[in-house]
């Protein structure tokens, strides 16, 4: 999730033209294979899903003050690990749009350009 919010951190930063083209294609070329996030963020979804629906629960004046704490940290975990897998999967998009409007952009500049020259 830090290499997605720090790549979509690169690419908002104003740069020079190159340089930001340079960046834009490169993580264009990475998107691909990272791609595998965002199907492993589904299974873990759904296997938090399916933790928190046959997990034992722990309410009664039965549990001991220890298996409370158990029960509490897991939920607490499984809140953490969805926020994480939702985050991941938004970050990914947003990256994926950011560089898909940024190539729009030069598909435009360039045919303002061949306008201009006509």
């Amino acid at each position: 999730m830090q290499a997605e919010a720090a790549i979509a951190l690169l690419l908002t930063l104003p740069s020079p033209k190159l340089v930001k083209s340079r960046i834009v294609s490169l993580i264009s070329l990475i998107l691909q294979p990272a791609m595998g996030i965002v199907p492993f963020a589904a299974f873990q979804l759904l296997d938090i899903y399916w933790k928190n629906e046959h997990r034992l629960m722990c309410t009664s004046d039965v549990c001991t003050a220890a298996e409370r704490d158990r029960y509490e940290k897991s939920i607490y975990k499984s809140q953490k690990n969805v926020i994480l897998c939702a985050s991941a999967c938004l970050l990914y998009w947003c990256v994926y749009r950011i560089c898909r409007y940024y190539k729009e952009i030069q598909n435009l500049e360039e045919v303002e350009k061949r306008y201009k020259n006509q």
